[in-house]
């Protein structure tokens, strides 16, 4: 038996890149019922036509954005977990697209924690990103705040038996929008691969490890957390040169004459990137392949643990952490590569 064994779980942003993956791992712990929210029905469509026939009985195909307070309403009704990965993610089109961002990532947000609580929901887990720590850009600010709001709605939920925590994320390897999908097409049509700096470092982590975490955050979240994966970092130069001399052979093409094409920063980004902050730090504890920032906010009705907290931030941040040689780059990305040409349906 699971955790999620005869549960009824809402994935908001169900078809999305992690939002999907979410959907088939939770099949294999035979859950009551998987409700998959999106706004784009081609993408319900294909994942209705991967999963197939056989899991018709436990997967309801809902279509509805976050923004609409009145379809979560009814989404939520019989739900006991909701793993919440709708969100706009695209730094550039946020910066652009300010209070669109405010929109579905913070409005959408206030409105799956009320549907949850009128819903009696039993745990809801919010997926942030890396750039929610000491934001630069207008999508990090509006998921610091919808971090902030999760944390806050232990609170605002009074003694309602619910439980709201986050994730952080960095970079997640071949999700849509990510930069690895962009590079390998170019590889593909002789370059060059475009990069806006080869010298930012980032932090990465593959879909299987993202939603890893995301189902141990839900089964141990006592209420109000910030769950933060332990994740590697490297160059994004040294990752296309890798990149180039594992694709380029494939596509028929020599790796010596495809070159990057330096583009400079975008709107918003910068060149290394934390995971937590120093004032996070001092809330958080350790352990072995994550950190937990615990929430300073009283819980009603809820007794503290006393923890021993504070740990450094030094491990969350990408320039003082060792990147990842060209030789682990590629070990890393082998087999992120092969569910990458499984997905776009392409020879592996």
């Amino acid at each position: 038996m699971s955790f999620f064994t005869d549960k009824t779980i809402l994935v908001t942003g169900g078809t999305g890149s992690i939002g999907s993956e979410v959907v088939r791992q939770l099949l294999a712990f035979k859950p009551k019922a998987i409700r998959v929210l999106s706004r784009d029905e081609h993408k319900q469509y294909l994942l209705e036509r991967e999963l197939g026939t056989q899991v018709q009985e436990h997967v309801r195909y809902l279509l509805g954005d976050v923004r609409d307070y009145q379809r979560m309403l009814r989404a939520m009704e019989g739900v006991d977990f909701v793993f919440h990965c709708a969100a706009y993610k695209h730094v550039p089109f946020c910066e652009y697209n300010s209070f669109e961002a405010v929109k579905t990532n913070v409005i959408g947000t206030q409105n799956v924690i009320d549907a949850a609580i009128a819903q009696g929901v039993g745990r809801v887990l919010l997926i942030s990103t890396d750039k929610a720590a000491s934001p630069s850009n207008v999508m990090g600010a509006t998921k610091l705040l919808a971090e902030k709001m999760m944390t806050s709605a232990m609170h605002f939920a009074g003694p309602r038996p619910i439980r709201f925590a986050s994730v952080r994320f960095g970079n997640v390897l071949a999700s849509r929008g990510s930069v690895l999908p962009l590079f390998c097409k170019q590889i593909e049509q002789g370059g060059p691969v475009t990069v806006t700096d080869p010298k930012m470092i980032r932090f990465f982590m593959s879909i299987p490890q993202a939603v890893s975490l995301l189902f141990r955050a839900m089964e141990r979240m006592e209420g109000g957390e910030l769950f933060i994966l332990k994740m590697p970092v490297l160059r994004l130069g040294d990752m296309i040169d890798v990149l180039i001399e594992e694709l380029a052979p494939r596509y028929g093409r020599q790796s010596t004459v495809i070159r990057q094409q330096v583009i400079g920063a975008r709107p918003g980004e910068k060149m290394e990137e934390i995971l937590m902050t120093a004032e996070e730090a001092q809330h958080a504890t350790e352990e072995q392949d994550m950190f937990v920032v615990h929430s300073q906010i009283v819980i009603p009705g809820e007794q503290q643990i006393k923890r021993k907290l504070g740990v450094s931030s030094n491990a969350c941040d990408s320039s003082k952490i060792q990147p990842l040689t060209k030789e682990q780059i590629r070990t890393l990305l082998s087999d992120v590569l092969i569910e990458y040409f499984r997905l776009a349906r392409l020879p592996s």
